[in-house]
């Protein structure tokens, strides 16, 4: 059997080549192609999908790969494993059913968007049904666990299972709830006054920037625009796009969701170069990309030592709140109770709207749940989690993008990147020291140091687990979260659940 690395990496190269101009179009739709471009960009995707598919499960690449697992040692070995592992996901699924769920996954943005605009779930029913429907048959392809849905779960988080998960969120959801009762129950009123008003798009965009350069974001190798759903797509460490989206009355959802998506593009701006366009340049488990966002949005951004050091920068952008002092600040954006907006939520009530999308998408993998049914079973679902109607499809079922793209399986990280956040932070405090005193005096460096060092440069060589365990000492865990949580709660209500 012949073994040319040199010859692996070129083909490799092609595959991902391919990959990121699909991530480039799928961008491009999402912020600046034009209303009439939609019905045209599905076709194209389609086509990109197919070639890659075709590119990843072609004789010449298989035969390098099994090459390089019997003859190649160290860090090439990796890329190989890494590689394999995509090849057999690729294999066992037809190019017809890929080119037919990248075509699917462009109607269903542009179905989305109509029917979040119109706050009509109807007008987006029939493309997630047929999204549904090829999802549903991918999974029973995949067929890796006990449940249909391990197999779309799998392609985000390797080797993690539904029942885990479920018991897993279970006993989240008890606790959590526990505090969030606690809250409402010690009589405190966290005045939320100081985050309403009038902030304008375009200078929040400017305090945005400013705050995300501060964490180390590099805005000469990403940019950031507006999208109906705020998103970062990497296309290579030189170049990483944020977006976000702006409540003129609110400066919250603004900024976190920059802070959050540039989270994500700090990651993605800190992989390793050596291995552009290789098989380990990549991020292997999701749960890992969403800690680095919601530690940057949440840990980071919503610190009191943070709001110390920019809260003179945030009443220079915005005079109105000339006399608001910091700690009015700092409670403004860490107040604790439920509402109806993922990602508007606080910490404490994020993971029960995780916990909703999980069992719906659970069910309608496993057929247990038309789409049809989908509104409400979702407004039921945040009844019971969260006490919350839903006013509206949009506020309710059609405020994600995600299922519109194909994205099931995903939801989930998002619960699993909040703990592995606390994990990690509370390591790198450990290490570091006082991280507050730190933020208070503007210095954000050493923190994204410690993340280059023990997350980033490491891209996809690592599970989850393994690459926790290394910068932690021990693999996920909810302690940390459920720690760190219960502090926010006792600081801003005086009461420890």
């Amino acid at each position: 059997m012949s073994y040319d690395p040199k010859r692996f990496y070129e083909l490799w190269g092609e595959v991902f080549d391919l990959l990121t101009t699909e991530e480039m179009l799928r961008w491009d739709q999402e912020t600046m192609m034009p209303t009439a471009g939609h019905d045209r960009r599905g076709p194209v995707l389609s086509t990109l999908a197919g070639l890659r598919h075709r590119l990843l499960t072609a004789p010449e690449l298989c035969a390098e790969v099994a090459a390089g697992l019997e003859r190649a040692d160290g860090l090439d070995r990796e890329q190989f494993v890494v590689a394999n592992r995509e090849i057999d996901r690729a294999t066992c699924i037809p190019e017809r059913l890929v080119q037919e769920l990248a075509a699917a996954a462009s109607i269903g943005v542009q179905s989305w968007q109509r029917a979040r605009r119109d706050k009509n779930f109807a007008l987006f029913a029939p493309a997630l049904e047929r999204i549904v429907e090829l999802r549903r048959e991918e999974a029973m392809i995949r067929a890796v666990g006990d449940h249909p849905y391990d197999g779309l779960l799998d392609e985000y988080e390797p080797g993690l299972r539904t029942a885990r998960l479920t018991e897993l969120f279970d006993r989240l959801a008890v606790d959590l709830a526990a505090m969030v009762k606690a809250a409402a129950d010690s009589g405190v009123d966290v005045d939320e006054s100081a985050a309403s008003g009038s902030f304008p798009c375009e200078v929040q965009r400017a305090f945005g920037m400013w705050a995300a350069e501060r964490i180390g974001f590099d805005f000469d190798r990403g940019r950031l625009d507006l999208s109906a759903h705020p998103f970062c797509t990497g296309l290579d460490p030189g170049d990483v796009r944020l977006t976000w989206r702006c409540n003129p009355s609110d400066f919250r959802p603004g900024l976190f969701g920059i802070l959050h998506e540039a989270g994500h593009g700090l990651y993605e701006q800190g992989l390793p170069v050596e291995w552009r366009r290789q098989p380990l340049g990549l991020v292997r488990s999701t749960s890992v990309h969403e800690s680095q966002s919601r530690l940057w949005e949440n840990q980071v951004g919503r610190h009191r030592g943070f709001w110390s050091f920019i809260a003179p920068r945030f009443r220079e952008h915005f005079p109105a709140a000339a006399k608001t002092g910091e700690e009015e600040l700092w409670r403004a954006v860490n107040r604790v109770a439920p509402g109806p907006i993922r990602v508007d939520a606080d910490e404490v009530t994020y993971i029960p709207h995780i916990l909703v999308r999980f069992r719906l998408e659970v069910a309608l993998i496993g057929g247990e749940l038309a789409v049809a049914d989908l509104p409400a079973a979702w407004n039921e679902g945040y009844r019971t989690l969260l006490g919350i109607d839903p006013r509206d499809d949009a506020e309710g079922v059609l405020q994600d993008i995600h299922w519109s793209t194909g994205l099931f399986g995903y939801f989930p990280t998002y619960a699993l990147g909040s703990l592995a956040s606390a994990q990690l932070f509370a390591a790198a405090q450990r290490q570091l020291g006082d991280l507050g005193r730190r933020f208070s005096a503007g210095e954000l460096d050493g923190l994204l140091r410690w993340m280059r060092e023990n997350v980033h440069r490491h891209g996809c060589r690592y599970t989850a687990d393994a690459l926790l365990e290394r910068a932690t000492g021990s693999p996920l865990s909810p302690e940390p979260f459920l720690e760190y949580a219960r502090a926010k709660v006792d600081a801003l209500y005086g009461v420890t659940p």
